[in-house]
């Protein structure tokens, strides 16, 4: 059964949406980010991914203190990203809650410090982050796109103990217009032991009920929930 993922980016400790990464594209959905969670909480969803905006902005940890909250205040298991860059942005996310962390950017610039995040915190705590604009790894928040292709990116990785990576094809990203299937097939065809999270497109049940016919491990999926195009009694026969 596919993992189902639902996320809650954050600005100034709200709710919101951005469409391709654009800050100018800014909506809010809700004020109070833990009123989120607990719907979700309470409708069978185990797990959630919090996406810091301010603190991928900022290049630091911003905002940890609604981290904080979302995870004394709920049993979701949080991964939680954005702004990540040094060991201690780590602690803070760790300290204030998530189980786990995700590294994009650093990931792309500063590999040995992503590496060396993998063996003190171990594997299971270290998500690669892998947005991609056609095949090529982007970063800085989707501002630049480096010249490094995506499957060998996430090989690398994988061969130092990586495990679990969220996929963006950001193209795909905030548009409802259907994930990158083939994108993800050809990636676990790559690395078949990868827990791969499909992020990016999702637009309605059926395209979770693609991604798990496709074999695909989990998926991430946001705006669908909050423009009201999946219920979240549409998910329980996934929960």
């Amino acid at each position: 059964m596919i993992e189902l993922v639902p996320a809650i980016d954050l600005i100034e400790g709200k709710c919101v949406r951005l469409t391709q990464g654009d800050y100018a594209t800014q909506k809010i959905y809700n004020e109070d980010p833990l009123e989120v969670a607990k719907q979700f909480e309470d409708n069978g969803i185990h797990r959630l991914h919090v996406v810091d905006l301010d603190g991928a902005r900022e290049g630091h940890i911003v905002n940890y203190r609604t981290l904080e909250r979302l995870a004394t205040r709920t049993s979701l298991l949080i991964d939680f990203g954005g702004g990540l860059k040094a060991e201690g942005d780590l602690e803070i996310a760790f300290e204030s809650g998530a189980q786990k962390v995700t590294g994009g950017s650093i990931a792309v610039k500063h590999p040995e410090t992503f590496s060396a995040w993998i063996t003190k915190f171990g594997s299971e705590r270290i998500i690669l982050g892998a947005d991609a604009k056609e095949k090529k790894i982007a970063i800085n928040g989707w501002k630049e796109t480096t010249d490094q292709e995506l499957i060998p990116f996430i090989e690398s990785y994988y061969h130092k103990g990586i495990t679990q990576v969220i996929c963006t094809d950001i193209a795909r990203d905030g548009m409802l217009q259907g994930p990158s299937i083939a994108l993800y097939q050809e990636i676990l065809d790559a690395v078949p032991n990868l827990t791969l999270i499909a992020s990016g497109g999702v637009s309605s049940v059926a395209d979770i009920e693609r991604l798990q016919e496709a074999g695909i491990p989990a998926v991430i999926f946001g705006k669908a929930i909050y423009e009201g195009r999946i219920k979240l009694k549409d998910l329980l026969p996934f929960l």
